[in-house]
Protein backbone atom coordinates (compact mmCIF):
# COMPACT_ATOMS: atom_id res chain seq x y z
CA UNK A 1 0.00 0.00 0.00
CA UNK A 2 1.43 3.15 -0.98
CA UNK A 3 1.99 5.90 1.56
CA UNK A 4 -0.88 8.45 0.76
CA UNK A 5 -3.40 5.41 1.20
CA UNK A 6 -1.72 4.47 4.80
CA UNK A 7 -2.37 8.28 5.43
CA UNK A 8 -6.05 8.03 4.08
CA UNK A 9 -6.62 5.55 6.09
CA UNK A 10 -5.80 6.97 9.74
CA UNK A 11 -7.38 9.67 8.84
CA UNK A 12 -10.51 7.33 8.49
CA UNK A 13 -9.68 5.44 11.77
CA UNK A 14 -9.20 8.66 13.72
CA UNK A 15 -11.11 11.02 15.43
CA UNK A 16 -10.41 13.80 13.12
CA UNK A 17 -12.61 12.43 10.73
CA UNK A 18 -15.58 11.49 13.41
CA UNK A 19 -15.03 15.43 14.41
CA UNK A 20 -16.24 17.10 11.67
CA UNK A 21 -19.34 14.59 10.93
CA UNK A 22 -22.46 16.68 11.80
CA UNK A 23 -24.98 15.72 14.27
CA UNK A 24 -27.69 16.79 12.74
CA UNK A 25 -28.85 19.03 9.53
CA UNK A 26 -31.21 22.07 10.20
CA UNK A 27 -33.51 24.27 7.55
CA UNK A 28 -33.07 27.84 7.73
CA UNK A 29 -34.60 30.02 4.70
CA UNK A 30 -34.22 27.29 2.73
CA UNK A 31 -30.23 26.42 3.24
CA UNK A 32 -29.70 23.48 5.04
CA UNK A 33 -26.69 23.69 7.76
CA UNK A 34 -25.02 21.13 9.62
CA UNK A 35 -24.51 21.33 12.98
CA UNK A 36 -21.11 19.68 14.41
CA UNK A 37 -22.36 19.05 17.64
CA UNK A 38 -18.69 17.52 18.93
CA UNK A 39 -17.00 20.87 17.55
CA UNK A 40 -19.65 23.14 19.25
CA UNK A 41 -19.12 21.53 22.76
CA UNK A 42 -15.31 21.74 22.56
CA UNK A 43 -15.71 25.18 21.95
CA UNK A 44 -18.00 25.84 24.65
CA UNK A 45 -16.00 23.36 27.06
CA UNK A 46 -12.58 25.96 26.16
CA UNK A 47 -15.08 28.79 26.94
CA UNK A 48 -15.75 27.91 30.37
CA UNK A 49 -12.10 26.59 30.93
CA UNK A 50 -11.49 30.56 30.23
CA UNK A 51 -14.07 31.34 32.73
CA UNK A 52 -12.16 29.28 35.20
CA UNK A 53 -8.82 30.17 34.77
CA UNK A 54 -9.39 33.46 33.17
CA UNK A 55 -11.51 35.15 35.28
CA UNK A 56 -11.23 33.01 38.44
CA UNK A 57 -15.18 31.67 38.57
CA UNK A 58 -15.48 29.36 40.93
CA UNK A 59 -12.59 27.17 39.08
CA UNK A 60 -11.99 24.57 41.47
CA UNK A 61 -15.31 23.19 40.16
CA UNK A 62 -15.71 24.85 36.87
CA UNK A 63 -12.12 23.71 35.76
CA UNK A 64 -12.56 19.88 35.91
CA UNK A 65 -16.39 20.19 35.02
CA UNK A 66 -15.29 22.27 31.55
CA UNK A 67 -12.34 19.31 31.21
CA UNK A 68 -14.24 16.17 31.57
CA UNK A 69 -17.08 18.13 28.69
CA UNK A 70 -13.67 18.39 26.41
CA UNK A 71 -12.95 14.91 27.09
CA UNK A 72 -16.46 13.48 26.46
CA UNK A 73 -16.84 15.46 23.21
CA UNK A 74 -13.25 14.08 21.54
CA UNK A 75 -14.59 11.37 19.22
CA UNK A 76 -13.48 8.01 19.59
CA UNK A 77 -12.06 8.33 23.01
CA UNK A 78 -14.82 6.55 24.22
CA UNK A 79 -13.95 7.85 27.84
CA UNK A 80 -17.37 7.35 28.99
CA UNK A 81 -20.75 5.71 27.37
CA UNK A 82 -23.78 7.23 28.11
CA UNK A 83 -25.45 4.60 27.47
CA UNK A 84 -24.68 2.18 30.75
CA UNK A 85 -26.26 4.79 32.36
CA UNK A 86 -29.46 6.20 29.32
CA UNK A 87 -33.51 6.58 30.86
CA UNK A 88 -32.09 6.53 34.45
CA UNK A 89 -30.89 3.10 34.60
CA UNK A 90 -27.61 1.50 35.45
CA UNK A 91 -25.93 -1.39 33.53
CA UNK A 92 -23.48 -2.92 35.94
CA UNK A 93 -22.49 -5.27 34.05
CA UNK A 94 -21.75 -3.41 30.39
CA UNK A 95 -19.21 -0.80 32.69
CA UNK A 96 -17.58 -3.98 34.44
CA UNK A 97 -17.13 -5.21 30.99
CA UNK A 98 -16.71 -2.43 28.36
CA UNK A 99 -16.39 0.41 31.14
CA UNK A 100 -13.94 3.54 31.01
CA UNK A 101 -12.30 5.68 33.26
CA UNK A 102 -15.12 8.17 33.60
CA UNK A 103 -17.93 5.43 33.39
CA UNK A 104 -16.22 4.28 36.97
CA UNK A 105 -15.94 8.20 38.47
CA UNK A 106 -19.44 8.70 37.14
CA UNK A 107 -20.96 5.89 39.58
CA UNK A 108 -19.78 8.72 42.30
CA UNK A 109 -22.73 10.67 40.70
CA UNK A 110 -25.13 8.09 40.03
CA UNK A 111 -24.98 6.27 43.62
CA UNK A 112 -24.78 9.41 45.58
CA UNK A 113 -21.58 9.08 46.92
CA UNK A 114 -19.69 12.44 45.75
CA UNK A 115 -22.74 15.16 46.96
CA UNK A 116 -23.00 13.98 50.60
CA UNK A 117 -19.09 14.05 50.93
CA UNK A 118 -18.82 17.00 49.51
CA UNK A 119 -21.39 18.25 52.02
CA UNK A 120 -19.07 16.60 54.93
CA UNK A 121 -15.70 18.76 53.49
CA UNK A 122 -18.27 22.31 53.77
CA UNK A 123 -19.62 21.43 57.57
CA UNK A 124 -15.86 20.80 58.42
CA UNK A 125 -15.14 24.00 57.10
CA UNK A 126 -18.22 25.66 58.47
CA UNK A 127 -18.75 28.15 61.52
CA UNK A 128 -22.28 28.18 62.58
CA UNK A 129 -21.49 30.80 65.92
CA UNK A 130 -23.47 33.89 63.72
CA UNK A 131 -26.41 31.54 63.48
CA UNK A 132 -26.50 30.07 66.95
CA UNK A 133 -25.90 33.55 67.97
CA UNK A 134 -28.53 35.47 66.09
CA UNK A 135 -31.32 32.64 65.24
CA UNK A 136 -33.94 34.99 63.49
CA UNK A 137 -31.04 34.53 60.56
CA UNK A 138 -32.34 31.15 59.96
CA UNK A 139 -35.93 32.62 58.58
CA UNK A 140 -33.43 34.54 56.33
CA UNK A 141 -32.25 31.59 54.59
CA UNK A 142 -35.23 29.78 54.11
CA UNK A 143 -37.08 32.73 52.75
CA UNK A 144 -34.07 32.97 50.02
CA UNK A 145 -35.41 29.07 48.66
CA UNK A 146 -38.10 31.43 47.58
CA UNK A 147 -36.13 31.09 43.86
CA UNK A 148 -36.45 27.64 44.16
CA UNK A 149 -40.41 26.82 44.38
CA UNK A 150 -41.36 29.79 42.04
CA UNK A 151 -38.73 28.39 39.27
CA UNK A 152 -40.29 24.85 39.98
CA UNK A 153 -44.35 26.18 39.00
CA UNK A 154 -42.53 28.02 36.59
CA UNK A 155 -40.72 25.19 35.30
CA UNK A 156 -44.17 23.10 35.02
CA UNK A 157 -45.83 25.92 33.26
CA UNK A 158 -42.98 25.46 30.44
CA UNK A 159 -43.44 22.16 29.64
CA UNK A 160 -41.01 20.33 32.14
CA UNK A 161 -42.40 17.35 33.96
CA UNK A 162 -42.67 17.89 38.03
CA UNK A 163 -39.34 15.99 37.64
CA UNK A 164 -37.34 17.76 35.79
CA UNK A 165 -38.95 21.09 37.35
CA UNK A 166 -37.71 20.12 40.78
CA UNK A 167 -34.15 19.83 39.46
CA UNK A 168 -34.15 22.79 37.89
CA UNK A 169 -35.55 24.87 40.56
CA UNK A 170 -32.85 23.27 43.33
CA UNK A 171 -30.73 25.71 40.99
CA UNK A 172 -32.06 28.28 43.02
CA UNK A 173 -31.16 27.07 46.08
CA UNK A 174 -26.74 28.36 44.42
CA UNK A 175 -25.80 24.64 45.94
CA UNK A 176 -24.02 22.37 42.88
CA UNK A 177 -23.89 19.28 45.39
CA UNK A 178 -27.67 19.72 46.18
CA UNK A 179 -28.42 20.40 42.30
CA UNK A 180 -26.38 17.17 41.61
CA UNK A 181 -27.77 14.83 43.99
CA UNK A 182 -31.63 15.81 43.49
CA UNK A 183 -30.91 15.83 39.49
CA UNK A 184 -29.03 12.53 39.29
CA UNK A 185 -32.00 11.14 41.23
CA UNK A 186 -34.83 12.46 39.53
CA UNK A 187 -33.81 14.01 36.01
CA UNK A 188 -30.50 12.57 34.92
CA UNK A 189 -30.70 13.49 31.53
CA UNK A 190 -30.40 17.30 32.87
CA UNK A 191 -27.49 16.69 34.56
CA UNK A 192 -24.92 18.52 32.49
CA UNK A 193 -26.86 21.45 32.15
CA UNK A 194 -27.71 21.71 35.38
CA UNK A 195 -24.36 21.10 36.71
CA UNK A 196 -23.08 24.02 34.44
CA UNK A 197 -26.24 26.05 35.35
CA UNK A 198 -25.69 25.89 39.04
CA UNK A 199 -22.00 26.30 39.44
CA UNK A 200 -21.89 29.30 36.79
CA UNK A 201 -24.41 30.86 38.72
CA UNK A 202 -22.48 30.47 42.13
CA UNK A 203 -19.31 31.68 40.34
CA UNK A 204 -21.55 34.81 39.18
CA UNK A 205 -22.94 35.82 42.76
CA UNK A 206 -20.79 38.94 42.93
CA UNK A 207 -22.20 40.08 39.25
CA UNK A 208 -25.51 39.15 39.76
CA UNK A 209 -26.27 39.82 43.69
CA UNK A 210 -25.63 43.21 43.76
CA UNK A 211 -27.81 45.47 41.12
CA UNK A 212 -30.72 43.41 42.97
CA UNK A 213 -29.33 44.69 46.55
CA UNK A 214 -29.34 48.11 45.39
CA UNK A 215 -32.81 47.74 43.68
CA UNK A 216 -34.69 46.53 46.83
CA UNK A 217 -32.95 48.73 49.05
CA UNK A 218 -32.58 52.33 50.26
CA UNK A 219 -29.45 53.87 50.90
CA UNK A 220 -30.00 54.22 54.58
CA UNK A 221 -31.25 50.53 54.99
CA UNK A 222 -28.01 49.29 53.61
CA UNK A 223 -26.34 52.07 55.54
CA UNK A 224 -27.91 50.27 59.16
CA UNK A 225 -24.77 48.98 61.05
CA UNK A 226 -25.62 45.96 63.18
CA UNK A 227 -25.17 45.47 66.90
CA UNK A 228 -22.15 42.92 67.68
CA UNK A 229 -23.31 38.81 67.96
CA UNK A 230 -22.84 37.61 71.29
CA UNK A 231 -20.30 35.06 71.93
CA UNK A 232 -21.09 31.22 71.41
CA UNK A 233 -20.09 28.89 73.79
CA UNK A 234 -18.48 25.33 73.14
CA UNK A 235 -21.06 23.42 73.83
CA UNK A 236 -23.84 25.44 71.66
CA UNK A 237 -21.83 24.38 69.31
CA UNK A 238 -21.70 20.68 69.68
CA UNK A 239 -25.11 20.73 70.55
CA UNK A 240 -25.97 22.45 67.47
CA UNK A 241 -25.24 19.91 64.49
CA UNK A 242 -26.47 17.16 66.44
CA UNK A 243 -30.05 18.56 67.11
CA UNK A 244 -30.38 19.90 63.59
CA UNK A 245 -29.56 16.51 62.59
CA UNK A 246 -32.19 14.78 64.99
CA UNK A 247 -35.30 17.38 63.65
CA UNK A 248 -34.60 17.81 60.18
CA UNK A 249 -33.68 14.32 59.55
CA UNK A 250 -36.92 13.36 61.76
CA UNK A 251 -39.21 15.18 59.89
CA UNK A 252 -37.60 14.66 56.17
CA UNK A 253 -35.63 11.69 56.14
CA UNK A 254 -34.80 11.87 52.87
CA UNK A 255 -32.03 14.91 53.39
CA UNK A 256 -30.35 12.77 55.75
CA UNK A 257 -27.28 12.02 52.98
CA UNK A 258 -27.00 16.35 53.29
CA UNK A 259 -27.96 17.12 56.24
CA UNK A 260 -26.16 13.79 58.17
CA UNK A 261 -22.70 14.52 56.46
CA UNK A 262 -22.98 18.78 56.80
CA UNK A 263 -23.07 17.98 60.19
CA UNK A 264 -20.80 15.25 61.18
CA UNK A 265 -18.38 17.10 59.20
CA UNK A 266 -19.07 20.41 61.75
CA UNK A 267 -19.13 18.17 64.91
CA UNK A 268 -15.82 16.73 63.82
CA UNK A 269 -14.47 20.78 63.50
CA UNK A 270 -16.29 21.75 66.88
CA UNK A 271 -15.64 18.73 69.25
CA UNK A 272 -12.05 19.81 69.06
CA UNK A 273 -10.64 15.42 69.46
CA UNK A 274 -10.91 14.56 65.90
CA UNK A 275 -8.69 17.56 64.74
CA UNK A 276 -7.15 15.13 62.02
CA UNK A 277 -10.39 13.94 60.25
CA UNK A 278 -11.50 17.48 60.19
CA UNK A 279 -8.47 18.63 58.53
CA UNK A 280 -8.80 15.40 56.11
CA UNK A 281 -12.66 16.20 55.38
CA UNK A 282 -11.48 19.73 54.46
CA UNK A 283 -8.05 19.49 52.38
CA UNK A 284 -7.41 16.15 50.87
CA UNK A 285 -11.00 14.51 51.13
CA UNK A 286 -12.57 17.41 49.97
CA UNK A 287 -10.23 17.96 46.92
CA UNK A 288 -10.62 14.51 45.62
CA UNK A 289 -14.13 14.23 45.48
CA UNK A 290 -14.15 17.88 44.23
CA UNK A 291 -12.13 16.34 40.85
CA UNK A 292 -13.89 13.30 40.64
CA UNK A 293 -17.37 14.62 40.62
CA UNK A 294 -16.03 17.90 38.30
CA UNK A 295 -14.91 15.43 35.62
CA UNK A 296 -17.69 12.89 35.43
CA UNK A 297 -20.19 15.49 35.53
CA UNK A 298 -18.91 17.03 32.49
CA UNK A 299 -18.15 13.85 31.08
CA UNK A 300 -22.18 13.98 30.98
CA UNK A 301 -22.33 17.27 28.71
CA UNK A 302 -22.00 15.25 25.34
CA UNK A 303 -23.53 16.99 22.39
CA UNK A 304 -26.64 14.74 22.42
CA UNK A 305 -27.65 15.62 25.65
CA UNK A 306 -26.07 19.35 26.10
CA UNK A 307 -27.31 20.72 22.80
CA UNK A 308 -31.06 20.93 22.85
CA UNK A 309 -33.65 23.61 23.40
CA UNK A 310 -34.29 23.24 27.31
CA UNK A 311 -30.87 23.53 27.71
CA UNK A 312 -31.30 27.13 26.86
CA UNK A 313 -34.56 27.12 28.74
CA UNK A 314 -32.48 25.71 31.95
CA UNK A 315 -29.77 28.16 31.39
CA UNK A 316 -32.54 31.16 31.90
CA UNK A 317 -34.45 29.21 34.49
CA UNK A 318 -31.27 29.02 36.84
CA UNK A 319 -30.60 32.49 36.43
CA UNK A 320 -34.64 33.99 37.32
CA UNK A 321 -34.40 31.01 39.75
CA UNK A 322 -31.12 32.13 41.91
CA UNK A 323 -32.58 36.24 41.40
CA UNK A 324 -35.71 35.77 43.07
CA UNK A 325 -33.71 33.92 45.99
CA UNK A 326 -31.52 37.00 46.53
CA UNK A 327 -34.95 39.15 45.97
CA UNK A 328 -36.37 37.11 48.56
CA UNK A 329 -33.87 36.63 50.91
CA UNK A 330 -33.46 40.94 51.02
CA UNK A 331 -36.79 41.10 50.64
CA UNK A 332 -37.42 39.48 54.18
CA UNK A 333 -34.56 41.36 55.64
CA UNK A 334 -36.38 44.27 55.11
CA UNK A 335 -38.92 43.08 56.73
CA UNK A 336 -37.16 42.26 59.31
CA UNK A 337 -35.64 45.68 59.56
CA UNK A 338 -39.17 47.20 59.94
CA UNK A 339 -40.10 45.38 62.60
CA UNK A 340 -36.34 45.76 64.80
CA UNK A 341 -37.13 49.12 64.47
CA UNK A 342 -34.34 49.86 61.99
CA UNK A 343 -31.95 47.10 63.81
CA UNK A 344 -31.30 44.88 60.55
CA UNK A 345 -29.39 45.70 57.67
CA UNK A 346 -31.51 44.10 54.96
CA UNK A 347 -28.52 43.10 53.16
CA UNK A 348 -27.55 40.24 54.60
CA UNK A 349 -30.75 38.54 53.42
CA UNK A 350 -29.21 38.29 50.00
CA UNK A 351 -26.53 35.99 51.47
CA UNK A 352 -30.09 33.23 52.49
CA UNK A 353 -28.40 31.29 49.21
CA UNK A 354 -25.97 28.59 49.85
CA UNK A 355 -22.58 30.08 47.99
CA UNK A 356 -20.49 29.88 51.18
CA UNK A 357 -18.91 32.38 51.50
CA UNK A 358 -19.25 34.43 48.71
CA UNK A 359 -22.46 35.71 49.11
CA UNK A 360 -21.85 36.83 52.81
CA UNK A 361 -19.16 38.63 51.17
CA UNK A 362 -20.83 40.52 48.72
CA UNK A 363 -23.53 41.84 51.26
CA UNK A 364 -20.34 42.72 53.20
CA UNK A 365 -18.86 44.74 49.97
CA UNK A 366 -22.67 46.35 49.08
CA UNK A 367 -22.80 47.37 52.42
CA UNK A 368 -19.53 49.00 53.04
CA UNK A 369 -19.94 51.18 49.81
CA UNK A 370 -22.62 53.36 51.77
CA UNK A 371 -20.74 53.16 54.87
CA UNK A 372 -17.27 52.05 54.97
CA UNK A 373 -17.17 51.59 59.08
CA UNK A 374 -19.69 48.81 58.40
CA UNK A 375 -18.69 45.04 58.84
CA UNK A 376 -21.92 42.80 57.70
CA UNK A 377 -19.58 39.87 57.11
CA UNK A 378 -20.12 37.93 60.30
CA UNK A 379 -23.93 39.23 60.52
CA UNK A 380 -24.56 37.83 56.79
CA UNK A 381 -23.05 34.03 57.33
CA UNK A 382 -25.71 33.27 59.79
CA UNK A 383 -28.19 33.14 56.78
CA UNK A 384 -25.46 31.81 54.43
CA UNK A 385 -24.61 28.63 56.64
CA UNK A 386 -28.68 28.40 57.17
CA UNK A 387 -29.10 28.62 53.10
CA UNK A 388 -27.27 25.61 52.75
CA UNK A 389 -29.38 23.77 55.56
CA UNK A 390 -32.10 25.06 53.68
CA UNK A 391 -31.31 23.92 50.23
CA UNK A 392 -30.58 20.84 51.91
CA UNK A 393 -34.10 20.79 53.03
CA UNK A 394 -35.56 21.66 49.69
CA UNK A 395 -34.30 19.22 48.17
CA UNK A 396 -35.39 16.76 50.52
CA UNK A 397 -38.40 17.78 50.08
CA UNK A 398 -38.51 17.40 46.41
CA UNK A 399 -36.78 13.88 46.93
CA UNK A 400 -39.74 12.80 49.57
CA UNK A 401 -42.49 14.09 46.94
CA UNK A 402 -41.33 12.53 43.49
CA UNK A 403 -38.47 9.97 43.95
Amino acid sequence: MDILGIFNDFLRTSGLAALFEPMMEINIFGLTIPIYGQLIMIAVSCVLIYLAIGKGFEPLLLLPIAFGMLLANLPLANLMHPEFFADGQLDMSGIIQGGNLLDFLYLGVKLGIYPPLIFLAIGAMTDFSPLIANPKSLLLGAAAQLGIFITFIGALFLGFNPLEAASIGIIGGADGPTAILVTKTLAPGLLSAIAVAAYSYMALVPIIQPPIMRLLTTKKERAVVMEQLRPVSKKEKIIFPIAVSVIIILILPDSAPLIGMFMLGNLMKECGVVDRLSKTAQNELCNIVTIFLGISVGATANAENFLKPQTLYILLLGLVAFSIASAGGVLFGKLMYLFTGGKVNPLIGSAGVSAVPMAARVSQVVGSEENPGNFLLMHAMGPNVAGVIGSAVAAGVFLNLFS
